[in-house]
């Protein structure tokens, strides 16, 4: 049973991962008629989805009764104020993630996202090793060497890349970068400062998925009144909305609670695997399906040290039996 979910949440973090960035590239580039859909107000619906998610998931752990789910919200987040204000300063890296990813897609090809965007795994392990004290092995160090090599070739231009970026997208190759590149250290950090938060409470993944949903819905409501209040009032908060931005809204949602199941039910190898696969299945459908990516050998070699990074990073050398550490 336990390898079934093992898989099964892998398979999930690969549809949901590919899926997420697939669709976001399509929606942002699409052409329609009448406003396109603001990705700030995208971020806060994504924020609310998945605190109904978390919800239910804590309902369902209080044997179904809305009496102990109110008595644990209560207990957990209430009368623990400054454990809650905890939750504030990872929620509003995340939120401005999350709106970044949104600007980095509608400037770069899906492959190329996928590619680059995997340098969050360089800042979340010095960000380990500044703030838990994290000690990497020769192993993990060699990969993080491995990984900004291959990131450089992805990013390498060639004059019939910079043609085909010209005739295939248009957004700006350097704002989808320096957009990718902030979400890294965002990432990071927030992704360490939130398991600092996790090892020094025991309070469940859930309760915090809520309270990280709170934050965000409050400071992504701030993002839409600062940078589109003028065409929220104007168009509304759901201008441009579609089935297909429903379906980017639901993918971003589930991305915590897909992590969260894989962290639980997996490990680092297997999420490497999931991960470059992802990789792959963004860069076969961006090129044939969404047709803006025109790939070279110099990203294909790019591309391949990346996904031998990420392998390499989850890596093990001591004797089955011993837990992995990342």
């Amino acid at each position: 049973m336990s390898a079934n979910l093992k898989y099964l949440s892998l398979g999930i973090l690969v549809f949901q991962t590919t899926s997420l960035v697939l669709t976001m590239r399509y929606s942002r580039t699409l052409k329609e008629e009448g406003p396109r859909y603001l990705s700030s107000t995208a971020v806060v619906v994504a924020e609310l989805l998945k605190i109904m998610a978390c919800l239910l998931l804590v309902y369902k752990d209080s044997k179904c009764s809305l009496r102990a789910l109110n008595r644990v919200l209560h207990d957990e987040i209430l009368n623990k104020p400054m454990e809650t204000l905890k939750l504030a300063i990872p929620s509003g890296i995340y939120t401005l993630q999350n709106n970044l990813l949104y600007v980095a897609l509608s400037n770069l090809d899906a492959a190329t996202y996928q590619v680059t965007y995997q340098l969050k795994i360089l800042t979340t392990a010095l960000f380990s090793v500044s703030m838990l004290s994290k000690k990497l092995g020769v192993y993990q160090w060699l990969s993080l060497i491995i990984l900004m090599t291959g990131v450089a070739f992805v990013q390498w231009p060639s004059d019939s890349q910079e043609i085909d970026s010209k005739e295939l997208s248009a957004g700006s190759q350097f704002v989808g970068l320096m957009a990718v590149l902030t979400a890294c250290f965002s990432s990071g950090f927030a992704g360490v400062y939130f398991e600092k938060i996790l090892k020094e409470t025991k309070q469940s993944v859930w309760i915090r998925n809520i309270q990280l949903g709170f934050f965000g819905s409050i400071f992504g409501l701030m993002g839409v009144y600062i940078y589109d209040g003028e065409l929220v009032s104007k168009n509304g908060f759901f201008q441009g909305y579609n089935r297909l931005t429903w379906i980017v809204v639901v993918l971003q949602a589930l991305g915590g609670l897909v992590i969260a199941a894989v962290i639980k039910y997996a490990d680092n190898i297997l999420k490497g695997f999931a991960t470059s696969l992802s990789i792959i299945l963004s860069t076969l459908i961006s090129y044939f399906w969404l047709q803006d990516f025109v790939p070279t050998s110099v990203f294909f070699l790019g591309a391949i040290l990346v996904i031998a990074a990420t392998f390499l990073y989850g890596y093990d050398p001591k004797p089955a039996g011993n837990p992995i550490k990342a």
